[in-house]
Formats: C-alpha cells, structure tokens, sequence
C-alpha cells in the first residue's frame, strides 16, 4: 500500500478504498475503518452496492460518481481533502483492477494531495468463492490470468483473448459478458471444446441479486440469455471448473503426509496411517 505523503501541502488524505464484490460485509475492516471516520466519501454507485456508505458517519459528504468525469471526480477529491481529514473514494472489487486509479492519482499528487490504496476483494475470487470452484488445482493449472476482451478499449498487442486462451489455464474474463460471443469464438480458436464447461456469475456476493450460471463454451450465451445476464457478470473458463465432482484429485504437496517441510517432518505412508 503506498504510505501518505505527509510532505502534502493540503490537511487531507485520499484514500482509494477497495469496496470489494458487492457484500459490503466483504470490505476488509482497514477500509471500513476509513469509511467510519471519513469526512468526505466519493463512490463508484453504478458498480458498488450503496450499503457499504452506510459505514460513513452522520454528516459525512457522501457523493455518487457515477454521472461525474474524471476531471469532475478529481476535482471534487481535492476540495474534500482541502476540508477533510480524511477522503475516500469507494470503488468497485480492487482499485487497481480496471479502474481509473493512476489517472486521478497523478492529478492529486500535483495538486499536493497525499493519497494511499487500500485492497479489495475481486470479483473474479468472489465469483469462484460463491461457486464453490478453485482457481488453481495440482497438476491441473497453477496459473490464473485477469482479463478481458476488446471492445471500445483495445486490448494490447499479444493480449489478445485467444492468444491468452492458448496457454489453458484458468480464465477470469472481465467487463465482456456482452461479448461472449467473442470469448465462445476466441477459446475455440484457441484449442477449447464445445463441451469445456464455462461459469458466469452476475453481481458475486451481492445480497439477493447474485445469479450462477454453468454451462459449456458451445451453450453459455444461450443460458445467460435465459437469465437475462447482461451485466456486471465474471465469465470464468478453466481445466478446474466441477473439480468437486471428480472421481480422482491429485493431492497437493504441501498437505500430503510424505511431503516434509520446517513445519511438519515427512513420514511414510506406513506410519501416518498407522
């Protein structure tokens, strides 16, 4: 996390506070600690449940982004921290994930505001978590990768989903369940059958609101169809998807008694079932 600059020529901090998935239980308990003694509170109120302000105390300026640009948001951040203490803007999942955290960072710093991140939870492990699904599994995939597909912002140069596809390994695909046409068409480009099983998950931990959709790369779009998914949604293709009922699992190392580590000593076979 980076420390405030207590160099800062203005009173305030800005805090960028990850909300987490949506649960306003699931924030971490330093970021609703801010929001508890926050003077000033921006949210992101298209994409975070409006429950996790209900931290900020009586009389805290509570502002809603979601019809503000980014000259209009860092604006109001550094007249907060001219007044406030303490300032924080509420964003979705991680700040550091998808959101505009460097662009209105830059501006603060050059205005003299000093500012400092908090981690969130993202939606991606909430989407697993109230699934029931691993990320990763021994010998199946150790490797996880963010991302999302092109759509009005371009994705880099050898970014492209197919091109990540091809590695096979657990896909959390972000911002794109309008396009899961591209995503169906990029993992078959890439190698992945009809029949890989895919998960899509609206709004993760959101009380109430939550939606879980499996399906395979072939049917996915038509399902979410059916459920009228057409936002805020985590796609998540993976080798790990349904490992729960698997006739067989490897087992991992770390907890296999014949693996030995400056914890625990290793033992035989013999002796741990002994």
């Amino acid at each position: 996390m980076t420390p405030p600059d207590h160099t800062a020529s203005l009173p305030g901090t800005v805090w960028f506070v990850g909300a987490g998935p949506g649960d306003p239980d699931l924030i971490t308990v330093k970021g609703r600690k801010l929001l508890e003694e926050a003077g000033a509170v921006l949210f992101a109120g298209s994409l975070v449940d409006q429950a996790a302000t209900l931290y900020a105390p009586e009389g805290c300026d509570i502002r809603d982004s979601k019809d503000m640009t980014l000259e209009e948001m860092t604006d109001w951040l550094i007249a907060a921290a001219e007044r406030h203490e303490t300032v924080v803007r509420l964003q979705t999942g991680d700040p550091g994930l998808y959101g505009a955290l460097i662009e209105m960072t830059r501006p603060l710093t050059a205005a003299g505001v000093a500012w400092a991140v908090v981690p969130g939870v993202s939606s991606a492990m909430a989407s697993m978590a109230v699934a029931g699904e691993t990320l990763t599994l021994p010998e199946v995939t150790q490797t996880v990768i963010l991302t999302r597909v092109a759509g009005r912002t371009p994705m880099p140069p050898g970014e492209e989903l197919e091109a990540l596809a091809a590695h096979r390994t657990t896909l959390c695909i972000y911002l794109s369940i309008t396009l899961l046409h591209k995503v169906q068409e990029a993992l078959i480009k890439a190698g992945w059958s009809e029949d890989a099983p895919i998960l899509v998950v609206q709004k993760a931990s959101w009380p109430g609101e939550e939606k879980i959709v499996r399906g395979t790369l072939k049917d996915i779009k038509k399902k979410c169809q059916e459920e009228k998914i057409a936002s805020q949604a985590m796609i998540v293709a993976s080798p790990t998807l349904g490992a729960a009922d698997w006739p067989d699992l490897i087992r991992s190392k770390l907890y296999d008694p014949g693996f030995g580590h400056r914890f625990r000593k290793a033992t035989t076979t013999t002796e741990s079932s002994a």
